[in-house]
Order: structure tokens, then sequence, then C-alpha cells
């Protein structure tokens, strides 16, 4: 089987397990603290802005990194890579955003400001997933990773670091 075919089968399968709940992502996931995941996203150019100027967890106007998901970290940082868009991250895992598993505060989410590029890159790259409950507009890649247009930014959840 050529390769490009095999990567992108094993790309979906992996997509597949993890969005039908066989394989939960929550029970293996390595966590970081705000400087290691600061200094990964930073060496890729990807920067960091905070209303407050603040990078506390638990302080809403703060972004924080802290107990962000490795996968979180390398799907942003592929996401960039892939897209040639910069990147500012707006928020992180602080206090403030809606609950769940796959939150903001478990590791799994990060706000990005809506540039033209990135929002271009999305709309034109991954397939519409239709409206989350909120009025967000979704869409998924093939990966599993959703991407939704909140009003003043896209929420990313990434299950894997593939975009």
């Amino acid at each position: 089987m050529h390769l490009t075919v095999r990567r992108l089968l094993l790309t979906l399968l992996a997509a597949l397990v993890v969005t039908t709940g066989l394989v939960s992502p929550a029970s293996a996931v390595t966590k970081l603290t705000d400087a290691q995941a600061a200094s990964q996203l930073s060496a890729s150019g990807i920067t960091r802005v905070s209303s407050g100027g603040c990078t506390s967890r638990y302080t809403s106007t703060c972004t924080s990194y802290d107990q962000i998901n490795q996968e979180t970290v390398s799907g942003i940082k592929t996401f960039r890579s892939i897209s040639g868009c910069a990147i500012t991250i707006t928020g992180g895992t602080e206090t403030g955003h809606a609950s769940g598993t796959y939150s903001h505060w478990n590791g799994y989410k990060v706000d990005v400001s809506p540039t033209t590029c990135v929002s271009s890159y999305i709309t034109s790259h991954y397939a519409y997933y239709g409206v989350r409950s909120d009025g967000a507009t979704m869409y998924r890649a093939a990966s599993g990773n959703i991407y939704a247009r909140e009003s003043s930014h896209w929420d990313i959840t990434y299950y894997t670091c593939g975009c």
C-alpha cells in the first residue's frame, strides 16, 4: 500500500477510535507546565496574549498553558506549520471556560485569534461539521479535531496532534 494512503488510513482510524469512544484520550495524556508549553510554542513562532497580562491558571483574564496536553501543543504547532498562518493563542487552560471532559481546563482546547489566514485555512481545508449548541459553526479535520468559530476567536479541540 502506498505510504501516503497508509498514513491517511491510520489517521482516519485513530480519529474514529477516539470519536467513537473506543479509546479515551483522557487516559493517556501528558500534561505540561506553563513554561514547558510556552517554550515549545514560542519556538514554533506561536504567540500568546492575555487581556489581564498574566498566565495564572486560576484567573479568568489570564492565558495559561499550565496542565495543557502535549497533544494540544503539538496540534497547534502542526496547524501553524501546515497553514503557514501566524497563530496567537488567546485562551488556554485558565478558569472561566465551559466545563467537560474535552475542555480548556482539562488541556484539550486553545482559543486562537481569527485572522483572515487562520479562518480561510480552516474553512477551506476542513469539513463543515454543523452548528454547536451555542451557535458556533464547527469544522472537523480528518484527525477528528474540531475548530469552532465563536464570536471573537476559534475554539479548537485537539483529540490528537494531527490537524
